[in-house]
């Protein structure tokens, strides 16, 4: 099987260079100087590793077929595959794939049936969960231990933690009394003032 290791981002500079969004815990074994990388689209390679820097938490490559910001520009959105059975990562007991999450029933750690993980999402902060809720509404769970403190991959479930509010049936259900209306009101007012702000990574 074929496993996704990152997605090459936006051009840097003008010699070809370009940001990667990393899908792999283990960069510097699947990205090595040298190594020779699958791609989807086929006809987006091979591409060879000719070298590689991380600056502010991001990585950077450099491909050997890779000469000018112009062919930089039309790899964006590139995944860069490996096999599953050789990568680095693939043994550690923290580090899931999505093909492994998807379908695990989404338990709380009462006992109640959350719903099913349908997804799993890259953001820049972290890794979501994408859970499908009995109602069917879905919901994003951020797919960190506080949240998410057992995943039985095995036992064919994930129990979660969810704080008041963050699925969406809790938010459904919240009911906003005349006391606390004007809290409410107030909240929206002062998050308007914050559009946009999350994320300021530049895109892979």
């Amino acid at each position: 099987m074929l496993l996704t290791v990152a997605v090459v981002g936006r051009a840097h500079g003008l010699r070809g260079e370009v940001a990667l969004d990393l899908r792999t815990d283990a960069p510097d074994d699947r990205l090595a100087v040298g190594t020779v990388l699958t791609t989807e689209p086929a006809s987006a390679g091979p591409l060879t590793v000719a070298a590689t820097r991380v600056a502010q938490g991001r990585w950077y490559v450099q491909f050997r077929e890779v000469h000018d910001r112009t062919r930089a520009e039309e790899l964006r959105g590139t995944s860069i595959l490996v096999d599953a059975a050789a990568d680095p990562g693939g043994d550690d007991e923290d580090a899931w794939y999505p093909h492994e999450l998807t379908g695990l029933r989404a338990e709380h750690v009462d006992g109640r049936l959350l719903g099913e993980v349908v997804g799993l999402q890259h953001l820049p902060a972290h890794d979501v969960l994408v859970v499908r809720e009995p109602g069917g509404q879905r919901s994003l769970v951020p797919f960190v231990r506080a949240i998410v403190p057992v995943v039985d991959v095995a036992g064919g479930r994930v129990v979660l933690d969810p704080p008041g509010g963050l699925l969406a049936s809790d938010a459904a259900n919240l009911v906003v009394s005349p006391e606390t209306g004007g809290s409410s009101d107030r909240a929206e007012d002062h998050d308007g003032d914050h559009d946009g702000d999350h994320d300021g990574d530049d895109e892979a």
